[in-house]
């Protein structure tokens, strides 16, 4: 089997709630997102898609993935898209960086194998762990008694488990954190993420402030050493985000006691060849993950759906349905939220069906 041709498409993905804020005042109305076929000479495409949240939340945004992928994909033609690992080397060797690209053709090729060999994706990955996954929701931020409303709006959706978008101004986010816990019963999980928007002493006030109550704080300051800082000033348990990016800060993660959960972005980390690899390594040592993309529709939805179902229960913090968050379907066949849970397709590959009514014409083709 040799990969013939790549394609991608842009797509326009509308929010349902029709704004989406998180630290420092930034936010997003409609997302930018990028579509990708590699097409076979076996009569298979597969499908995956990439959608920074904006460009001004990681190194990384829509103009430069389709650049990513205008560099890498004709170096993959004429390639076997099964051997996952020769395609991760070979983009790596054509392209330094620039994990959003690759990550959609990487995640393509796991479709590709999963319906060459009958196979769902989260079989190819370690197997069914769990019947279904948890799913957590996020929470735009907005003044503290909207966030608690938008929380209660979704407990009553199946939702468990919360992420309070914070990395504002320290006050005002200490009465969001109040208010949305007193909302919430004792066996609905909290998390509040600031997304590096704290400075060191502006997150020391707010986990100071919060100690008392049931809170998970996640990734408060930019770096590791800040964030390092404030895990040590409270006894909350910590989440990393932004901070891990690859094996490599991981490992110094790990070594160093710095968070009890991280958040494991498919995306961030260049597709799910190098997030099985983080995955196995976070669960050998103990720590849960919560697993997502920076944002998507149907197509990331479904990867997402199959990295998880294939990671052990309890090690599964949570997982994200970003295609709940969205107006555009971009698939068939993508996981639906069910009582604040979802499930992988049982059919070959990440079992999804392009939109192509939605897509339109390609931006980009190589052959």
């Amino acid at each position: 089997m040799r990969i013939t041709a790549v394609r991608a498409w842009r797509v326009e993905l509308p929010l349902v709630e029709g704004r989406y804020t998180w630290s420092d005042g930034r936010y997003m109305e409609v997302f930018d997102d990028t579509v990708v076929e590699i097409e076979t000479d076996a009569g298979i495409s597969g499908y995956a898609e990439s959608c920074p949240l904006g460009p001004a939340y990681l190194p990384a945004h829509a103009l430069g993935v389709r650049a990513g992928l205008a560099e890498v994909a004709p170096h993959l033609i004429g390639r076997d898209p099964r051997d996952v690992a020769g395609i991760n080397r070979i983009m790596d060797a054509s392209l330094l960086g620039h994990p959003h690209a690759k990550a959609p053709l990487d995640i393509a090729c796991w479709d590709i194998l999963g319906q060459a060999t009958g196979l769902p994706v989260y079989a190819l990955l370690g197997g069914r762990a769990q019947e279904d996954v948890k799913l957590y929701r996020a929470i735009s931020q907005q003044s503290p008694d909207e966030m608690a409303d938008n929380v209660a709006r979704y407990r009553a959706e199946g939702y468990r488990v919360f992420q309070l978008k914070v990395g504002g101004d320290p006050g005002d986010d200490i009465a969001r954190i109040r208010a949305v816990r007193r909302v919430l019963p004792d066996d609905h999980v909290l998390v509040a993420d600031a997304n590096t928007g704290w400075t060191r002493h502006e997150a020391a006030r707010v986990v100071s402030a919060v100690e008392e109550l049931d809170v998970y704080i996640e990734q408060p300051c930019t770096t590791l050493d800040e964030c390092l800082s404030i895990r040590r000033r409270t006894s909350r348990p910590f989440v990393l985000d932004e901070t891990i990016d690859g094996l490599d800060t991981l490992l110094r993660c790990l070594s160093e006691d710095a968070m009890d959960v991280i958040n494991l972005k498919i995306s961030k980390v260049g597709g799910l060849t190098n997030a099985r690899l983080i995955r196995d390594v976070c669960v050998a040592s103990g720590i849960p993950m919560i697993i997502e993309d920076p944002w998507g529709s149907d197509i990331i939805t479904a990867a997402i759906a199959h990295l998880a179902q294939s990671t052990p229960e309890e090690f599964t913090f949570a997982a994200n349905d970003w295609n709940s968050y969205v107006t555009v379907p971009t698939a068939s066949g993508a996981p639906r939220r069910k009582s604040g849970r979802m499930k992988a397709a049982n059919r070959p590959g990440l079992g999804i069906e392009p939109n192509f009514d939605v897509l339109g014409d390609p931006v980009l083709e190589f052959s």
